[in-house]
């Protein structure tokens, strides 16, 4: 908890509830800069009607090939309903294509097919763009920092 007044750490006996200040609050500023991110991806990325998650799910497979569901939605930090349905659309936009694997049948392993990779070669250089104008307010010391503790924190 950072107490408003010192922006320093509180100890929780050392705030009063009336020193609450929701804008002061990691999960409110989080979700500003989250918002931020989603508009600025959208004005980039959106024509593409492409999704953060699935742009996540189809760069990860460009980056790592052939992979299990499962494998790809711990690589991309997405629990296993949202892998699914992300990898499901992704399937029915033809974008990627399944298989079961050989030495279990239970598996799943995906990969691009000619038509995902040609969009995710199409949209990294929009996934730069919305990166570097998030980040444009900040200098590029404070870029580096927030990169870093964001990672820290996940």
């Amino acid at each position: 908890m950072i107490n408003p007044k010192s922006q320093k750490p509180a100890k929780d006996d050392s705030y009063s509830v009336d020193d609450y200040q929701v804008e002061a609050q990691i999960g409110h500023l989080l979700r500003r800069a989250h918002q931020r991110a989603s508009a600025i991806f959208q004005s980039h990325v959106g024509h593409a009607q492409i999704t953060p998650t699935q742009l996540a799910a189809l760069a990860k497979l460009k980056d790592e090939g052939e992979l299990s569901q499962n494998h790809l939605g711990r690589l991309t930090a997405m629990d296993p309903a949202t892998i699914q349905g992300v990898t499901r659309r992704l399937i029915d936009r033809g974008l990627v294509q399944a298989r079961s694997d050989q030495t279990d049948r239970r598996r799943m392993l995906l990969s691009l097919t000619g038509a995902g990779r040609a969009l995710i070669d199409r949209l990294i250089p929009h996934a730069f763009d919305v990166s570097s104008d998030t980040l444009d307010p900040l200098t590029p010391e404070e870029q580096e920092l927030i990169v870093k503790l964001l990672q820290k924190l996940s």
